[in-house]
């Protein structure tokens, strides 16, 4: 019968009594070729984008033989292969550390699966660990392994963070004086880390908070005049709004008569009041002995209301009445009110009874109504003239006293 190969490393079989003279000779090459399983390092070069296959030839020296596969340095652009033949069952280690993008690379068996040499998902130019089931290729990770490695053998570099996993360390695993200021990275702890009760008023420096660290509120910011301020209970303005001078009332007019314009009010303008007084009225001429009669005193109101913003209205404050017992005239704003001035006094008749005096004045619609004499204006003005003694007594009849206005409304001072 003649020799046979095994199946995995295809080492030759002999039969006994085949191979006279020459089972020394083959008996050493088998052994060359458990030496290459065991110890061999053989280089593969591969070429980005395509496809090395592996070989295992019976009892020949063969690359797939071998222990180590160590990948000439390359870099891997596209998807590249390597593949070991099928149905045989071996260890090997693969030396991926000459290449640039490894995770380009797959090694697997002709017909089956394997692995790409990544770690935690990404390239790595390391070295790996694999065996063949005869079917696939499959890759010994570390995560695979059993068994554990001591603290005291870690080296102080080994664990990194992209080696962490981002739920590894717990709380639990953190001793309480282990996280001090010097590890804490500037901007590392973000506002969803900080318990909404974990700032208290004592850990908060002096003046550490300023404005850049306030939120803004719905106020705008700039100047408010006569403003309108709302604050809430933590002291911040929440609201603001300028305001007018309420209730202020600036003079418009003041003057004495006689005398005449025009009051025109803003449209804003809503109140007014005024004091109001009306010319006298002149007093009688005098007969042969009587006396002519005196002439009526202007009369004062004060008034109050409504105005109408941005209506002109005309106004005139009264001249007093003339010798010989002329009327007094009128104080009036438009149709916010009239002052009626005081009448003449009458002439007296010669040989007839004396001149009656004149009627005062009237102030209809006034919120008050006072005499003449009680009012804030001179005592001069609104009088009515006194008349003239009996022509024998000498003398002449005097003419009424002008009236006078002062006139006030919102408008802000």
């Amino acid at each position: 019968m003649a020799s046979s190969f095994s199946s995995d490393l295809k080492l030759e079989l002999m039969v006994t009594g085949e191979n006279a003279g020459t089972w020394g000779d083959k008996t050493n090459n088998n052994l060359n070729l458990v030496q290459q399983a065991i110890a061999g390092v053989e280089a593969v070069t591969l070429s980005s984008g395509g496809t090395v296959a592996l070989v295992m030839s019976d009892g020949a020296i063969s690359n797939a033989r071998n222990l180590v596969i160590k990948f000439a340095t390359a870099t891997i652009a596209a998807s590249t292969v390597c593949t070991i033949p099928d149905g045989i069952e071996k260890f090997y280690i693969f030396d991926c550390s000459g290449l640039t993008n490894a995770n380009n690379l797959t090694i697997k068996t002709a017909s089956g699966t394997g692995f790409s040499p990544t770690v935690a998902g990404a390239a790595s130019s390391k070295i790996f660990a694999a065996y063949s089931d005869g079917t696939n290729l499959n890759e010994i990770s570390l995560n695979t392994l059993g068994g554990t490695i001591a603290t005291a053998n870690l080296e102080a570099s080994a664990v990194t963070t992209a080696i962490i996993a981002d739920d590894a360390v717990t709380s639990a695993k953190i001793a309480d004086d282990a996280v001090v200021a010097a590890a804490i990275a500037d901007d590392a702890v973000g506002t969803a880390a900080i318990a909404d009760d974990a700032i208290t008023t004592a850990l908060i420096a002096d003046d550490a908070v300023g404005a850049d660290q306030l939120a803004n509120t719905s106020v705008s910011a700039g100047s408010y005049t006569l403003s309108s301020i709302t604050v809430d209970a933590q002291g911040r303005v929440t609201a603001a709004s300028s305001g007018s001078a309420g209730g202020g009332f600036g003079a418009q007019i003041i003057n004495f008569g006689p005398s005449s314009g025009t009051y025109a009010p803003p449209s804003d303008v809503s109140k007014f009041y005024a004091y109001a007084l009306s010319g006298g009225g002149g007093g009688g001429s005098a007969g042969h002995n009587r006396s002519g009669g005196s002439g009526g005193s202007g009369a004062f109101g004060f008034y109050k209301g409504n105005v109408s913003g941005g209506t002109p209205a005309p106004f005139s404050i009264g001249a007093g009445g003339n010798t010989s017992g002329g009327n007094g005239g009128a104080t009036s704003v438009g149709n916010l009110f009239t002052v009626n001035g005081g009448n003449g006094g009458q002439n007296a008749p010669n040989n007839g009874p004396p001149g009656n005096p004149g009627s005062g004045g009237s102030a209809p619609g006034a919120s008050i109504s006072l005499s003449r004499n009680f009012t804030m204006f001179a005592n001069n003005f609104g009088n009515g003239g006194s008349g003239s003694p009996p022509n024998e007594s000498g003398g002449s009849p005097e003419a009424g006293k002008p009236g006078a206005l002062a006139f006030f409304d919102n408008q802000p001072i």
